[in-house]
């Protein structure tokens, strides 16, 4: 079985990463507001357009990672929230500046999930694997953890990184059970999990 395909169509030091085959993928992470032009590029680089994204998961709810959230659902992108992200899309705006050109995510048209409901609905898009939450970084941080191993962890501190923060190692470790063998994180390289 071949591996399901992942691109990395990030800009400004991060990482968005396009997963999947066909007319409707998933975006982890979402771009910095403001910057929907850059994104339609790196996707135009990475062969594919802007329809090619029907769902899109933000990792955790800062601007650099759900920046554009609104501006893609206006395209025609589903946004998933997990339950335990709804409370922190409203507390974005607290942290913006209006030079920032970010658009306030609305709530109608969000698809909420539970965790027990994530594989499901993953299987429905041809994504085998399961969302997680991963606190450590916030406490609404959550993990796409595909069936094959790779974990795309957002901004959860690295594990070597993490020694005083406790939610953090327990997140790996969840990762770790799970499965885990490859971290494509929200900024830097992919790397092994060792």
């Amino acid at each position: 079985m071949k591996p399901l395909p992942v691109l990395n169509v990030g800009y400004r030091s991060t990482n968005y990463w396009l997963v999947g085959e066909g007319p409707k993928r998933l975006l982890v992470d979402l771009g910095w507001p403001g910057t929907l032009g850059a994104l339609r590029m790196a996707l135009r680089r990475a062969g594919v357009g802007l329809e090619a994204v029907g769902y899109g998961l933000a990792t955790h709810y800062h601007i650099d990672h759900a920046g554009l959230a609104q501006e893609l659902k206006e395209a025609g992108m589903t946004l998933l929230v997990m339950e335990t992200q709804v409370a922190a899309i409203p507390e974005m705006k607290r942290w913006t500046k209006p030079q920032d050109g970010y658009r306030e995510i609305r709530p109608q048209g969000n698809r909420i999930l539970g965790f027990g409901e994530s594989r499901a609905f993953l299987e429905a898009l041809g994504i085998p694997g399961e969302i997680l939450p991963t606190p450590g970084h916030t406490a609404h941080c959550v993990s796409l953890l595909l069936d094959d191993g790779r974990a795309f962890t957002g901004d959860l501190p690295p594990e070597e990184g993490a020694w005083d923060n406790p939610l953090a190692l327990q997140s790996w470790a969840l990762l770790r059970a799970r499965g885990a063998k490859w971290v494509y994180p929200g900024h830097g390289p992919v790397r092994p999990l060792e």
